[in-house]
């Protein structure tokens, strides 16, 4: 039997990095703070993941450099209408949801707020993103697990894992199977290769998010990807 947790302030910061016990109720309750503290959360039939860190130097500047390289890669190679929604909150209600930093929708059916209606992705509403990443500074364990498999429950087609410290970009395409599988060129991105996203995260090390977005946009521009 699951134990719900009654109140928000039962999850303090000695939480971070843990999943506890749930309901969806208590889901809301997080959710619909009017005074929150909280960054992302996640949820998971049973269980809620609640991150109330504040976003470090490493994390902000690689989500936007890949906020970037969405933009310079789109520019680049596709007419079609393209939205970048990272951070927003994705829900299956009553059985998943999700905040991942990176939420990408390709093509037609991006998620549109109405007024009076909920401020967050309904995918009883909304076809799912064509892809979702986490920024794993910290995270990269649960990335790679819990959220993976949360993941591929909503059916997202490709899942991108960036490893900060090992510098690394780890993408999985969904099977027919339900399974994700690991791949090295990005089927969302027109067989964007992989190792092109790591040459960049290395950039890094020698200047900016800005200067590393620019050397992409180099690399591109006489790519072909066909």
């Amino acid at each position: 039997m699951t134990t719900s947790i009654s109140t928000t302030s039962q999850i303090s910061s000695t939480s971070v990095l843990k999943w506890e016990p749930a309901t969806w109720e208590d889901y809301l309750r997080y959710r619909d703070d009017p005074n929150p503290e909280i960054v992302r959360l996640f949820f998971n039939g049973d269980s809620l993941f609640v991150d109330m860190g504040k976003e470090g130097i490493n994390h902000a500047s690689v989500a936007r450099l890949f906020a970037m390289l969405f933009f310079i890669w789109f520019n680049r190679f596709s007419d079609l209408t393209v939205s970048d929604l990272g951070g927003c909150l994705i829900e299956k209600p009553k059985k998943q949801a999700a905040s991942p930093d990176l939420v990408l929708y390709i093509g037609e059916g991006v998620p549109q707020w109405e007024t009076g209606k909920s401020r967050y992705i309904d995918l009883n509403k909304w076809r799912v993103p064509d892809l979702v990443g986490e920024i794993s500074d910290t995270t990269l364990a649960s990335d790679l697990d819990e959220k993976k498999k949360i993941y591929a429950d909503l059916e997202i087609p490709e899942y991108w894992v960036i490893d900060v410290l090992g510098k690394r970009v780890i993408v999985f395409r969904l099977q027919s199977n339900g399974i994700y599988q690991q791949i090295f060129q990005s089927v969302a991105l027109n067989n964007l290769p992989i190792a092109l996203l790591e040459e960049t995260l290395h950039r890094l090390n020698e200047g900016t998010n800005i200067s590393a977005a620019s050397w992409f946009g180099q690399q591109i521009a006489n790519l072909n990807v066909e």
